[in-house]
């Protein structure tokens, strides 16, 4: 581009000359510069651009099955409205502020014995998108693969922190009367089956004692259990876990069902769907600027409450934005805020489910709330974690919110041997640090 201009308005002795004026000559010199930094920012690429479809512009597959293949997956996870039926979540009406900072930060992190940069985390791993916000301000922001602000990014399982927040407000309006009931309290189709008798505080820790694997392989629980759903709808699929393997209360064990379950407590007490009520009590008063979305199973048009929550990555910043203000968001309480707590408080939680007590995938690292991670450390922060790359990190005493959304080489991220997990963790411990701490 800089070329290109240099040949088309200047003499070819390198001066002005005298039919360029200074005022010409000053614009020239500007677009010679950005053209340069355009140039500087675009030279590196991103991770496997072309295996994920570059050169046919990262289309997006022809159904849900398609829609997580390599060549599709970038496409795909920018519109997965479009491969299944859902339902809509109107934006509020005034939307809140997300200013940029006068000046970008500049991170630094460490990771296996080096210094790198947001940018060099760009060009490493395959997010599809990052973003900083500190004091409600955008500090930083970045974008792989073409993908834009505007576009709806799917979140997979940090959308179980949105159903999570919803079942806080159900109880603060008196539709759900205690955590301690069972699920069929509220859902009478349960009844005598494993989950519907458990209680819904240990459903929303993933305590349900059921025995359960979700490995992301194809014959797991997960996708006996999912397929069951699509076949005879979530009232039905719950039917075929039948085993405790512990007593309700005592352990985690990661299982997407149980949130399931949480959604239809949820449409059961608020007696509607998820989309309507999440869509008033939450996305409108946290200030959404756009639209989301949510999957819904055709079968019986409950939405995907596991993980079928699409939003911009703007609007994940407010969610993570109301979190970290105790559930307030414009100076007024969406959620209660010692529910918050309640959510994301490890002292709050059972021994077993803090961060340095808890087993998960043989790592002590995490711990887990109401729906939500846990993170260890002195200070209170959490995650909303989804496969594939999704999360939102949360810190409340430092006003701190980081955005991250990606299409991992597998489900775990860490597997394919890029670490995806770990240097991303690695990025946010950067990024905290960089506010001193």
């Amino acid at each position: 581009m800089a070329i290109e201009i240099e040949r088309k308005f200047l003499p070819a002795d390198g001066s002005c000359g005298n039919t360029v004026t200074p005022t010409l000559a000053r614009l020239l010199s500007l677009a010679v510069s950005i053209a340069l930094v355009l140039i500087a920012h675009t030279s590196s690429a991103a991770p496997d651009e072309d295996l994920l479809g570059k050169a046919d512009g990262y289309p997006v597959g022809r159904d849900l099955r398609q829609a997580y293949q390599q060549t599709y997956i970038v496409g795909s996870f920018s519109a997965m409205d479009r491969l299944s039926p859902s339902c809509t979540l109107p934006p509020a009406s005034v939307p809140l502020p997300l200013n940029k900072a006068a000046a970008e930060a500049e991170f630094r992190y460490q990771f296996r014995g080096q210094t790198l940069t947001l940018d060099d985390y760009m060009r490493r791993q395959r997010a599809t998108a990052v973003l900083v916000l500190k004091d409600g301000e955008i500090a930083a922001e970045r974008y792989n693969y073409d993908r834009t602000p505007t576009m709806r990014m799917l979140s997979n399982s940090m959308g179980k922190t949105v159903v999570a927040l919803a079942l806080g407000k159900a109880r603060e309006e008196g539709l759900i009367r205690s955590f301690d009931d069972t699920a069929a309290t509220y859902v009478p189709e349960l009844a005598g089956t494993l989950y519907g008798e458990t209680r819904i505080v240990n459903l929303m820790r993933m305590a349900s004692g059921a025995r359960y694997v979700e490995d992301y392989s194809s014959n797991d629980d997960r996708a006996r259990f999912t397929a069951a759903v699509r076949r005879d709808g979530t009232a039905k699929a719950a039917r075929i876990i039948v085993e405790r393997a512990d007593e309700e209360g005592r352990r985690f064990n990661y299982a997407g069902a149980q949130t399931q379950v949480l959604g239809l407590v949820l449409r059961a007490a608020t007696k509607r769907t998820l989309c309507d009520y999440v869509a008033e009590k939450l996305w409108q008063p946290l200030g959404a600027e756009a639209a989301a979305t949510w999957l819904l199973n055709p079968v019986d048009q409950m939405e995907l409450a596991q993980g079928g929550f699409n939003a911009t990555v703007h609007d994940y910043a407010r969610l993570g934005w109301l979190m970290a203000n105790n559930g307030e968001s414009g100076g007024r309480s969406v959620v209660p805020a010692e529910y918050l707590l309640d959510m994301t408080d490890p002292n709050r939680q059972p021994e077993a489910f803090r961060p340095g007590h808890m087993i998960y995938h043989g790592s002590r690292y995490y711990g887990y709330g109401f729906q939500t991670w846990l993170l260890p450390g002195s200070d209170r922060r959490f995650a909303l974690l989804g496969v594939y790359g999704q999360a939102i990190y949360v810190d409340p005493a430092l006003k701190l919110v980081m955005v991250h959304t990606a299409v991992g080489k597998d489900a775990s991220g860490d597997a394919s041997g890029n670490h995806l997990g770990a240097e991303r963790a690695a990025l946010w411990r950067g990024v905290a640090a960089h506010y001193g701490r």
